[in-house]
């Protein structure tokens, strides 16, 4: 059998008639033009579309989701799907028509059912305590109707049963009359039509009586499982409530004691002291704590460092031309500049002198389960969050930071080789993480229609904006432009769930990066962020998953791994490595480090077959030249703790600034109250702001249902400064730059923009 018979076999016997909760199937996936079509496990459930490689990788591995609630769902030929959501675009093949239509049919449906349970959400529902009580009642109601139905069916079974005993006796006492043969055959027919009627009317009423019954008793077994729910429900509420009781009077207790390092009559034990401190806090982690088999994520291969004398000797024929023909790697520069980052320390002296530092953050306590309770399960971006656990930035504020070492793409700008090209942009990938690791506060959720600009072209030649251009899902774009040989373009939309011990933040959408010199075109994603300990202990963040950089001009690829957080791993915490490879598969570069600190680049000068690992895979061993450092984490400002652990720039991002457009988070009020430390009339704001947001979406959605009553076409919500492109590398659909902004802001005309605030 073929390779296509087989995947419509395994869809066929595999997967639930289209219509149930899920569905399951192998379908062929576009890959690339080198791998083409590729067979995949793809699973339907709950409004989302997953793949695996194998069946066997749902259990711990999901090569990507797609949310069907904003989908396009579209069939190109006899065989093809094309899914495209967020800026994501899935071109699919079944093995056979049939097969297509079934995977349509499946599709559709879960799309209508994920955009029904996606209206029945509010934006941001409150407490849910007056639902649950609306729900009761309302549930009750119906009961009530369906006793009163319940007794009518039985009244109207005894009258059927009735009628048609009489019926059938007026019948017989016809028959038994003398009248002429004629009439009496017309009896005859009526009398078997009624017996007919009467078989009939009794089959039915025994179904119906059957039915009725297994009704009754599903009924009282749905009754009696909820029942258990909400008693669980409770039960659980009430003990993590004590838990967090406990544990904040525990706090209060540990402030109010003396420290330990103040009394202490000796100095130098303190640096052993506070060691033995931070163990001690790294390992204070509840019993429900998620912990990861440090094992299971092992790298596939073993760096051996090359000896002095291997080095010297291989070091001629290895270096590429960016190293000007002296006996050293292309990065080794890096360990002797004191900005880590760049070869010149002139191009970080800004020319404007910017802000140092912000009001410190109050000391507001707050209930966090009081809020998160009611929580679970839920989108973060409906979730009413107070400001209290917000930082005083935009989520748009936070893309921009990525920038933050954007003086490595300079310097990426300026390699001539694409493979140590690679290198740096795989390292500019990893520092966008640097700045997270402390920062546990969450941004402020952009509304539609926001944007912000971050012009730093006399400073250091770039100039960036982003804009809010959908609110659900949250999907922001985003394009930086620099003097220097760059361009980076983004559309990233944030899918989150709070699980009730920790918060998942998957940004999902493409990095696009390309250097004008060169062409060299490079894609990649983020990462999973995780948040740990959201009710009791400290909150910690963690990042993990893998990141595929690819070179698009010349298929060159860089393969990054984010090892998630083990307790019992020898690994240091945070740690990241990489392969450089060529377009044949070839490793040439190494990359190891952590993303809250340094990446460091080994140049590979052999590589061979180790011994097998724990799991029986055989393991390449590589030989390294010395490793060279790419980047280096800037130390945190001075008082950072109390300023939300912001970064140098980060401080910055807020500053009001003249002339940027009326829609720029920096003229967002609820944000500058919170930033100022007046966190009760922020709340008040961000409260009038959403209902304002609201307001303006059910006045749109009036317009739209008119539109369709009176046959016109609707347009929609659209972007201001973004439209919707096919892209020609990757073949998907996103938001990008139009143009036009910076001529508005050199006019100074904003007559355009829309009254958000």
């Amino acid at each position: 059998m073929s390779e296509q018979g087989k995947g419509s076999a395994s869809a066929s016997a595999a997967a639930p008639a289209p219509g149930s909760d899920t569905y399951k199937g192998w379908l062929f996936k576009w890959t690339n033009y080198l791998k083409g079509y590729q067979r995949r496990w793809f699973v339907l459930s709950n409004g989302l579309l997953s793949y695996y490689r194998t069946q066997a990788e749902m259990a711990h591995t999901c090569r990507g989701t797609i949310n069907l609630a904003t989908a396009h769902i579209d069939t190109e030929d006899a065989c093809n799907i094309v899914l495209s959501s967020g800026g994501r675009t899935y071109h699919l093949k079944a093995s056979t028509e049939v097969e297509r239509q079934r995977w349509v049919t499946a599709l559709e449906l879960a799309k209508a059912k994920a955009i029904r349970m996606m209206n029945d959400q509010s934006d941001d529902s409150g407490d849910e305590e007056p639902t649950s009580q609306s729900d009761r009642s309302e549930i009750q109601g119906t009961l009530k109707i369906l006793v009163s139905k319940l007794d009518d069916l039985s009244t109207c079974n005894d009258l059927i049963a009735k009628h048609g005993a009489a019926l059938q006796r007026s019948l017989s006492e016809l028959e038994g009359l003398k009248v002429p043969v004629e009439g009496g055959e017309k009896i005859k027919a009526v009398n078997e039509r009624a017996t007919l009627f009467r078989i009939t009317s009794n089959a039915m009423i025994n179904a119906c009586r059957d039915f009725l019954d297994l009704a009754e008793t599903h009924s009282r077994r749905w009754q009696r499982a909820l029942q258990y729910e909400r008693e669980q429900r409770t039960h659980l509420e009430e003990t993590i409530e004590q838990l967090a009781k406990q544990h904040n009077s525990l706090e209060r207790a540990w402030r109010e004691a003396p420290t330990l390092v103040s009394t202490a009559p000796s100095a130098p034990t303190t640096n052993k002291g506070s060691e033995r401190l931070r163990k001690e806090e790294a390992s204070d982690e509840d019993e429900d704590t998620e912990y990861f088999d440090a094992m299971e994520d092992s790298p596939a291969f073993i760096t051996v460092t090359a000896t002095e004398n291997t080095q010297h000797r291989r070091s001629q024929s290895n270096l590429s031309g960016a190293s000007g023909g002296q006996p050293s790697d292309w990065n080794q520069d890096d360990h002797m500049s004191p900005s880590y980052n760049d070869v010149s320390g002139k191009e970080l002296q800004p020319r404007r002198q910017r802000r140092t530092h912000v009001p410190d953050k109050p000391n507001y306590s707050l209930n966090l389960w009081s809020i998160m309770k009611n929580c679970i399960g839920k989108e973060l971006s409906k979730i009413p969050m107070p400001v209290n656990f917000n930082e005083p930035l935009s989520m748009l504020q936070r893309l921009t930071e990525d920038l933050e070492y954007h003086e490595l793409l300079d310097k990426a700008a300026r390699c001539d080789s694409s493979l140590e090209q690679m290198c740096l942009v795989a390292a500019f990938s990893v520092s966008s993480y640097s700045t997270t690791v402390h920062r546990t506060a969450k941004p402020f959720n952009p509304l539609l229609g926001e944007t912000y600009e971050l012009d730093r072209l006399e400073d250091f030649g770039y100039r960036s904006l982003c804009e809010q251009v959908s609110h659900h899902p949250p999907a922001a774009a985003h394009h930086v432009i620099s003097q220097r040989g760059w361009t980076l373009w983004q559309e990233i939309t944030i899918a989150s769930k709070f699980r009730g011990k920790y918060l998942s933040i998957m940004p999902l959408g493409a990095i696009h990066l390309q250097f004008q010199s060169s062409g060299n075109h490079y894609v990649w994603r983020k990462v999973t962020s995780t948040v740990h300990n959201i009710i009791v202990g400290k909150l910690w963040i963690d990042q993990s998953g893998d990141i595929e950089i690819v070179n698009h001009r010349t298929k060159e690829t860089c393969q990054l791994k984010f090892s998630p957080y083990s307790y019992f791993s020898r690994d240091v915490p945070r740690k990241v490595t990489g392969v450089v490879a060529d377009s044949g598969g070839q490793a040439h570069y190494i990359l190891s480090g952590t993303w809250d600190d340094k990446i460091e680049s080994a140049k590979i000068i052999q590589s061979s077959r180790g011994g097998s690992g724990s799991e029986g895979k055989q393991k390449t061993v590589y030989q390294t030249l010395s490793p060279k450092l790419l980047w280096k984490k800037y130390p945190l400002p001075e008082n950072a703790e109390n300023m939300y652990y912001f970064s140098a720039l980060a401080l910055t991002l807020n500053e009001q600034e003249d002339g940027v457009g009326l829609t720029d988070s920096r003229l967002r009020p609820d944000q500058r109250l919170m930033e100022e430390g007046r966190w009760d009339e922020a709340n008040s704001e961000k409260q009038r702001l959403e209902e304002k947001q609201r307001a303006v979406r059910r006045r749109r959605e009036a317009e739209a249902s008119d539109a369709l009553d009176d046959g016109r076409e609707y347009e929609g919500y659209q972007p201001l400064w973004f439209q919707q492109r096919r892209d020609s590398v990757t073949g998907e659909t996103n938001f990008v730059y139009k143009g036009g902004y910076w001529e508005a802001k050199e006019r100074q005309d904003w007559s355009m923009c829309p009254d958000i605030f």
